[in-house]
């Protein structure tokens, strides 16, 4: 049974700094690409970053671009969105994800297994 729990969440003010954790599990993770994507109230999900199976490729929504950083711990089925200067625009509920890959999509169609979502609310 695939599962994927994201972690971390929770309220910050702007400026801030959060690092959001997801552990997965009934997975080869290290064959997996992983990305993680945000919902906010009445938006769709969209995408926020991704990493490839290895750990050497990262690709980031121009949104998020110099404040983000994702990285992963093979040895840990981890992967981590460390999540810098923070701003209310950033307030949704933040969606871990896995994709048999190979390549980093931006879209969630080419995503399999996904997480419960953790919150994430910035305050001003």
């Amino acid at each position: 049974q695939v599962q994927l729990v994201e972690s971390g969440g929770g309220l910050v003010q702007a400026g801030g700094s959060l690092r959001l954790s997801c552990a997965a599990s009934g997975l080869t993770f290290s064959r997996l690409v992983m990305g993680w994507f945000r919902q906010a109230p009445g938006k769709e999900r969209e995408f926020v970053a991704a990493i490839s199976w290895s750990g050497s490729s990262t690709t980031y929504a121009d949104s998020v671009k110099g404040r983000f950083t994702i990285s992963r711990d093979n040895a840990k089925n981890t992967v981590y969105l460390q999540m810098n200067s923070l701003n209310p625009e950033d307030t949704a509920v933040y969606y871990c994800a896995a994709s048999l890959g190979p390549q980093l999509y931006y879209s969630r169609d080419y995503y399999q297994y996904w997480g419960q979502g953790t919150q994430v609310t910035v305050s001003s």
